[in-house]
């Protein structure tokens, strides 16, 4: 008898275990949905060129882009994005890559404009060419960024969104002295 209460009660624990697994588990995707993923686009303050002289790595030059970016919590509880992994691209060409570890704290239905800086080498992207020859007639280039980013959420986890476009804009070439 003291031997079938103990399975009996070993049953009991492995059935409440489950259960509690059970019930985990149901509410993940309850969670996803609590969490939006941050909003990004274009800020008015736009773009910025910059020429940057040949070095080590980029024996050709460079151009230094700044893209402003305005980033929106819609949530109704704070957040913080953690990490911003962007690809930029020039009239649908890739042209760079970067990887923000940001730690941007975002109190709920906050907005933050911050500034992406990407750095895209002249030997690598044919687009750039194109940029340069456009500045002389003022011409913007259409740019989109695309990519993933992560949340810190508290209890809720450490969400990551993506890959999508995260927003577009036209890049202004740069304005050599005028």
């Amino acid at each position: 008898m003291c031997n079938s209460v103990h399975v009996m009660r070993a049953r009991i624990v492995v059935l409440s275990a489950a259960l509690a697994v059970a019930q985990a588990c149901a509410t993940l995707p309850q969670i996803g949905r609590l969490v939006q993923p941050v909003r990004f686009e274009a800020d008015e303050r736009g773009s910025e060129v910059r020429l940057l002289a040949p070095r080590s790595g980029d024996p050709l030059g460079a151009a230094g882009i700044r893209l402003w970016t305005r980033v929106t919590n819609p949530n109704g509880f704070g957040l913080t994005l953690s990490t911003l992994r962007a690809t930029l691209l020039l009239e649908n060409r890739h042209a760079a890559t970067g990887d923000f570890p940001l730690g941007l704290p975002l109190e709920a239905r906050q907005e933050s404009v911050i500034p992406l800086d990407l750095t895209v080498s002249f030997s690598d992207v044919p687009a750039l060419a194109t940029l340069l020859r456009r500045s002389s007639t003022s011409q913007p280039l259409r740019y989109s960024v695309e990519g993933t980013f992560g949340v810190e959420v508290g209890r809720l986890g450490s969400p990551t969104f993506g890959p999508m476009t995260l927003f577009s804009g036209d890049l202004r070439p740069p304005s050599f002295g005028r």
